[in-house]
């Protein structure tokens, strides 16, 4: 293993950056756009969306964008590495700077842990001259800003809250054809669809193909921090997350490397306690599925067929919008469903049998076998796979298929945060 300092010494064709700095952001009714630098380098990342006239100014507002672009730099630093990252327009404590710091460590493990990092104890250093920026109490909320990616998992969200839906609306982040069709069936209209983009700046593209450091980010802090600010603008009171208490289990044993942490209930808990900071009467954050495991959720989307030709999770195939039937994500969402769905209705979903594929058994075994590393993506927990295989094998009359650990399926986990007004839901 490398330590942390020794990092910047193994990219291809890198002088050693030491500074990475916040410049600052703009605010518009297209938008914000922010400005970051590593040295002689210029990032600028750029949200597009509707911004009321109105709001131009609020100083409410323009704190969540600069916290926004605080979780947005992540992906920037990564690229070297700098030891010091200066904020320049705006101002952190000591508690949001240790908050920040174990972000970058928890929610970059998986990041660290595949280019052989090992962060010390002082592996960055964050430094703020800027000026505060405060929070108002004045705005009324009401409702909810359910933020959907077109999974399974959302879907289920958007069909337990059926009931309040008039007071609703989604949070979709990027032109996910899948998200919009899930929140279309589930008879949301566009005009209760907040859509936005995020353009990620092309020069970070361009330093990976130069040989800088890439991997994966904490992309739902990305979403929490965001869903902050356009749950403020839509007047809701809540922020609705469909994530679940399987996303807890790390993906290497021994190691603090988990694929989901910004999806687990240790990120939720850290993140209602900064917003909470920033002020009280912002909308509150939390997941309504936390209570359940994957394999329940799975069963209980199930009972929608009107959206088995809609919902789509395979990450390679999001441009086209198909499953593309080779990779982990695939093959884990076609065993959760095989314990509940016949062969024609998986074929109607996928147009194969993916379990029957020899190609795959090597990220099947990955899944299931605690000696290896579980695939980085957002997949249920290794028991709960397994239970799967053994719900599919007895579904189809395999002989001596078992159902040991069925008690999965009456799990209910008490570490969440769910709000009193929703535990009927789950009636």
């Amino acid at each position: 293993m490398l330590t942390f300092m020794q990092c910047s010494c193994i990219i291809i064709n890198m002088k050693k950056h030491q500074t990475f700095t916040y410049h600052g952001y703009t605010v518009d009714t297209e938008g914000f756009s922010y400005h970051f630098s590593m040295d002689d380098i210029v990032f600028r990342p750029k949200w597009t969306c509707d911004i009321p006239p109105e709001m131009l100014g609020d100083d409410t507002l323009n704190a969540l964008v600069f916290n926004l672009g605080m979780v947005e730099l992540v992906s920037y630093w990564k690229a070297a590495c700098p030891l010091l990252v200066k904020i320049a327009c705006g101002q952190l404590d000591e508690w949001q700077t240790a908050w920040w710091k174990k972000l970058y460590r928890k929610g970059l493990g998986e990041f660290f842990y595949l280019n052989n990092i090992t962060p010390d104890g002082d592996f960055m250093h964050i430094e703020c001259t800027g000026a505060p920026l405060t929070v108002s109490d004045s705005r009324t909320l009401s409702g909810c800003l359910i933020p959907v990616g077109g999974g399974k998992d959302s879907i289920v969200t958007l069909e337990l809250l059926r009931d309040g839906m008039d007071d609703n609306c989604c949070y979709i982040v990027g032109d996910i054809k899948r998200a919009y069709d899930s929140a279309r069936t589930a008879g949301y209209p566009d005009s209760r669809i907040v859509g936005v983009k995020r353009a990620i700046d092309p020069m970070l593209i361009e330093l990976n193909r130069r040989g800088y450091l890439n991997g994966h980010t904490p992309f739902s802090a990305i979403v929490a921090f965001s869903s902050l600010i356009f749950a403020y603008l839509s007047g809701k009171k809540y922020i609705v997350l469909s994530n679940e208490s399987s996303a807890n289990e790390g993906n290497v044993g021994g190691a603090d490397v988990n694929h989901q942490y910004s999806k687990s209930t240790e990120f939720e808990r850290d993140f209602r306690e900064y917003a909470a900071r920033l002020s009280p009467a912002l909308p509150e954050y939390f997941s309504l599925l936390r209570p359940w495991n994957e394999l329940q959720i799975t069963r209980v989307f199930t009972r929608f067929p009107q959206y088995f030709t809609v919902f789509q999770s395979c990450n390679a195939g999001t441009k086209t919008n198909t499953w593309c039937c080779k990779c982990a994500k695939c093959v884990y969402v076609y065993a959760m469903l095989a314990a509940f769905l016949d062969d024609e209705a998986l074929q109607g979903i996928f147009g194969a049998d993916l379990l029957a594929d020899p190609a795959l058994a090597e990220l099947l075994d990955a899944l299931i076998n605690p000696d290896v590393d579980k695939p980085f993506e957002c997949v249920g927990t290794r028991e709960e796979v397994a239970l799967a295989l053994r719900m599919a094998a007895e579904r189809r009359g395999v002989v001596g298929a078992t159902l040991d650990g069925a008690d999965l399926l009456r799990y209910w986990d008490n570490d969440n945060f769910l709000p009193q007004c929703f535990a009927g839901v789950f009636k």
